[in-house]
């Protein structure tokens, strides 16, 4: 059974707690929902890259700064599925496409619902991150077939408008209600590191723990800096601080799959596996995340190996699993 009534003061109590303490307890509640020994790993493509409206102040893809970054158009349809059967073939069993826009325009919407329709006829979990959705395109996204979308609260509602002012806090809200409503599973989370205190952290967990139905899918992400954005030299949040980050989520969303997304690149193998004990089982395969870099397929066959953990296979009925769970 799904808590969502937590008290912020009990997410602080759970957070704050010692560091073996919570990591006993994560793991524990970890294996009362999944094999421990198992992680769903994604592939992620950038369909539409740069020139966005929106000012994220951590995102190299904003028409607001002046960053390394060449913009791209849309993708080919070919190109991208090119790309999903490559994903597949390396054993990724969820696809996930994204554009930077602010909301997708109805021109764009045949582009994205046949990418949903291709890539799920090949066997592959479907998942976009497109901006801001309204509830007619959220509906014909969930017929076309897409499985997941990911749409990230960021930080606390306390702290959002010192990193990202051309949206609302409610904005987001507002998309993954949308999202909900559809049947499709929500795939949303946050970023460490964006010059917010602990506190913005515990209201970020117990934001989404409190959504009406927990986000099916919930990235734990570490900023990686780029130059020319506003956060480009935001403080460094330790790995401590993330592996408390992933273990609270843990905890307080027990049937979600906790991701350790964007600054993987950046752990030793033995902060990973630090980060698998704290209850993460899912994360992104490949060299790259969009515009940012990521831990290669080589070495995380390695670490698996060494760690004895194997990837998930895809599950193509999670459309009618989130509808269910909306019904129950």
């Amino acid at each position: 059974m799904q808590r969502t009534d937590w008290t912020r003061a009990e997410v602080a109590q759970i957070y704050e707690q010692p560091f073996n303490d919570l990591l006993f307890t994560a793991q524990t509640v970890h294996r009362q929902h999944f094999d421990p020994n198992t992680v769903q790993v994604s592939t992620l493509l950038s369909i539409k890259t740069g020139a966005c409206p929106e000012d994220c102040g951590y995102c190299s893809q904003s028409n607001s700064y002046d960053t390394p970054l060449t913009p791209q158009k849309k993708l080919q349809i070919d190109e991208v599925l090119k790309a999903a059967q490559a994903a597949k073939d390396s054993g990724s069993s969820r696809f996930c496409m994204g554009a930077a826009w602010r909301n997708p325009h109805e021109r764009d919407m045949p582009y994205v619902l046949e990418l949903v329709r291709e890539v799920k006829g090949m066997g592959l979990e479907t998942c976009m991150t497109l901006g801001m959705l309204t509830s007619s395109q959220a509906e014909r996204l969930a017929d076309a077939g897409l499985d997941y979308y990911n749409h990230n609260l960021d930080t606390s509602r306390q702290h959002y408008s010192n990193v990202i002012t051309t949206r609302s806090f409610d904005d987001r809200l507002q998309t993954l209600e949308h999202v909900r409503n559809s049947g499709m599973k929500v795939c949303s989370g946050g970023i460490l590191g964006l010059g917010e205190q602990q506190a913005d952290r515990i209201s970020l967990l117990h934001e989404l723990a409190t959504q009406p139905i927990h986000p099916q899918s919930v990235p734990i992400n570490m900023l990686v800096p780029i130059a020319g954005t506003p956060l480009a030299d935001a403080p460094k949040v330790s790995v401590i601080e993330w592996v408390r980050t992933i273990a609270t989520a843990r905890i307080l969303m027990p049937t979600s799959y906790i991701r350790l997304s964007a600054g993987r690149e950046s752990l030793t193998d033995a902060e990973q596996a630090l980060c698998f004990q704290a209850g993460a089982n899912s994360f992104f395969s490949g060299e790259q995340l969009l515009t940012t870099p990521n831990a290669g397929e080589s070495r995380d066959a390695i670490l698996f190996a060494q760690l004895g953990i194997s990837k998930e296979k895809a599950k193509l009925d999670v459309k009618a699993n989130a509808i269910n769970a909306m019904s129950a």
